[in-house]
């Protein structure tokens, strides 16, 4: 995420209803004798992380004579929403992908539903396997802030922010591709001259939490980050970098850059817009270039945000096995085999942004130019995390505040006075 992210929002009762139904639906579900592996994951079919781990499975199940994984493809939101009270009980899967942060992961491995992985890690080399800005996000403390402490989850991909864009739409209207801020401001303005809206958005969901956040990274620096993410310093939300994002995204809503109707809109959506032609510009994560990759019918391309050092960014998702799994050495076992060359490799080739894949073995030239962004933003400390991350519950209070912004019924300033509270109550105190 966020990083927060992917797929339609249903209401929270019925996805409690439904996640408990099938954990529980199930008589053989929960088994432990040692021949089921239920795993729980949110990655699209067509997307680089879907591939690899159907290919996961099958190796899992060649390598495991007599042994069945049971998959079930649950929505990011399922998951996000209702984690806690399914792990709390007895019908836990064996292994869950599941959003990482002080809020999600972090929180989690503080009330104790997460399993120790420690041992493991060092065991089986994921430590050494990891670089340390990717491997930031798998270690919480007692406090349930990452980056220090136990190992609680394992991300074998990596993820960041870029902007997509449609270059036959860029040159069906005379647009060269930005190289400054002020050239992307000028392109916008171009495409709102011709009744085009420039920017897909989501406002029911993650993008448009990250636009802003994004906005305000550039005139931000890693004390500032730190600070946000990880309490090393107090947030002031109303200082220029915070304040900056809030009036130039209020602005852009004025100007048209994105639509107003997109305040209920949600991720998905913004995704749509953007592969269905109708908006030229996506900023988002690297999670969608497989996708894009197989669903765009024209000509596209990426290039990072303009004028910043700093973009949204981590190791992707994390494996977490929960403190209830029933098989968690077989959990570990696949956990292995998605950190395994012929899956990272494969992850890598498929438009994703693999973390231990052989470089040699990335054939694809698209997947070579994300791969290699991504490697100069983890070399040059440029990954910022996600703006809902540290404290719990500020996704929602995140998604309703910037719906308020793009619908004109709250102001910057007021903005930014709701994420202050909100912050103020969820983090530790210093």
């Amino acid at each position: 995420m966020l990083t927060a992210r992917r797929r339609v929002v249903v209401t929270a009762v019925v996805l409690a209803g439904s996640l408990l139904m099938t954990a529980c639906g199930d008589s053989d579900s929960g088994s432990s004798d040692g021949k089921t592996l239920r795993l729980w994951h949110y990655e699209g079919p067509s997307s680089a992380m879907g591939i690899a781990w159907k290919e996961a499975i099958k190796e899992f199940e060649a390598t495991h004579p007599g042994v069945k994984v049971e998959f079930e493809e649950k929505s990011f939101d399922q998951i996000q929403k209702t984690a806690p009270m399914v792990l709390n009980s007895s019908d836990a899967p064996d292994l869950m992908e599941y959003n990482k942060g002080n809020a999600t992961a972090g929180l989690l491995s503080k009330q104790g539903l997460l399993t120790d992985l420690t041992e493991q890690a060092t065991e089986r080399g994921w430590d050494k396997a990891l670089s340390p800005s990717v491997r930031t996000t798998s270690l919480y403390d007692t406090n349930g802030v990452m980056g220090s402490g136990k190992w609680y989850g394992v991300p074998n991909y990596a993820e960041y922010t870029l902007v997509y864009y449609n270059k036959d739409l860029f040159k069906k209207y005379g647009v060269a591709e930005p190289k400054t801020l002020a050239e992307l401001t000028a392109a916008m303005d171009k495409f709102v001259e011709n009744k085009v809206t420039p920017l897909a958005n989501g406002g029911a969901a993650y993008p448009a939490q990250q636009y802003l956040y994004q906005l305000a990274l550039s005139k931000a620096d890693r004390a500032w980050v730190d600070s946000y993410q990880l309490y090393k310093g107090k947030t002031d939300f109303h200082d220029a970098a915070w304040t900056y994002g809030a009036e130039t995204f209020a602005d852009w809503v004025e100007k048209g850059y994105f639509s107003k109707s997109s305040s209920g809109q949600n991720e998905e959506a913004a995704g749509v817009a953007f592969t269905s032609g109708k908006a030229p510009i996506l900023f988002s994560g690297s999670w969608w270039y497989g996708r894009f990759k197989t669903d765009n019918k024209f000509d596209w391309g990426t290039f990072r945000w303009p004028d910043s050092k700093l973009t949204l960014g981590s190791g992707g998702n994390l494996w977490v096995v929960p403190k209830g799994s029933k098989n968690k050495d077989l959990a570990y076992d696949f956990i292995d085999i998605t950190m395994s060359k012929k899956i990272q490799n494969l992850l890598g080739n498929s438009g994703g942004v693999p973390v231990a894949a052989d470089a040699s073995a990335i054939t694809d030239p698209q997947s070579k130019t994300l791969i290699d962004d991504f490697n100069t933003l983890s070399e040059t400390d440029g990954l910022a995390f996600y703006p809902d991350w540290p404290v719990p519950g500020f996704y929602d209070v995140l998604v309703s505040a910037t719906q308020k912004l793009i619908t004109g019924s709250e102001k910057p300033e007021g903005y930014l006075s709701d994420l202050q509270e909100a912050y103020d109550k969820g983090a530790p105190k210093q």
